[in-house]
């Protein structure tokens, strides 16, 4: 049967046509409804049916005629239609008060949810700090490492001062050495010098020996040639005389 008034949307159509309210009066009926304790659109509203309650007693009340069994029942009808309206009160009472103390959680605990963030940020800063001082020790331990495996692979100390005394006695020996070298060198420097000047005057020597040698060989070459042209001189006077 609820098929009969049921309407098929048709291409084009808004989908909204299918409901009898839209989001504003569907708010409004359900407050008005927790207002008025009314959980569904069919039957009396039980505020209404209190007022009834109530008017009947108090109707009854006024009347003059001996009521009282009949004030007496409608009272009691009255106190149990408010015992009967007063329940679903208590019940939205603790389920207010129940949202109330949830609400309180849920913002102590969003409280506490901001306080373990900034918490962690804070942890996350430190954590930060501490990684780079870590790197920073890190690389300092491997310095140190390659210092201490650079130190090692050396000889010992015992070695490495007896090899620098023989260095330097052998430095000693090669200055020593140098120092006479140099003398030697020295000493032959002169030798060589007067070698030299001894050479040079050898040499004038030889050379003043030799321009003596050639003036006496021309002297004797040349006398002879005097003693010839003297006789044919001669000889050629005498004839003349004659």
């Amino acid at each position: 049967m609820l098929t009969k008034g049921r309407r098929v949307a048709g291409r084009g159509e808004d989908m909204s046509a299918h409901y009898a309210f839209g989001p504003h009066e569907d708010d409004a009926i359900i407050k008005h409804r927790l207002l008025t304790r009314i959980t569904t659109t069919r039957g009396e509203p039980p505020l209404k049916k209190l007022q009834k309650k109530f008017m009947s007693f108090a109707t009854e009340v006024e009347k003059d005629a001996d009521n009282t069994s009949d004030c007496e029942r409608l009272y009691k009808a009255f106190l149990q239609e408010i015992n009967t309206f007063e329940l679903p009160l208590l019940k939205s009472k603790a389920v207010v008060d129940a949202n109330l103390r949830e609400k309180e959680s849920f913002n102590e605990l969003q409280v506490e949810i901001q306080r373990q963030i900034l918490q962690a940020q804070t942890d996350i800063e430190d954590l930060k700090k501490q990684l780079e001082q870590s790197k920073i020790e890190r690389q300092h331990k491997e310095e140190c490492e390659a210092i201490r495996k650079l130190i090692s692979s050396q000889p010992p100390r015992s070695e490495t001062e007896k090899l620098i005394a023989n260095l330097e006695k052998e430095i000693a020996n090669l200055e020593a050495e140098s120092a006479a070298c140099t003398r030697t060198l020295e000493l032959r420097k002169k030798q060589f010098a007067l070698l030299l000047h001894v050479v040079e005057e050898l040499q004038i020597s030889i050379e003043d020996e030799q321009r003596n040698i050639a003036d006496e060989l021309r002297a004797a070459t040349e006398e002879p040639k005097l003693s010839i042209e003297e006789g044919s001189g001669g000889a050629s006077d005498a004839m003349a005389v004659d």
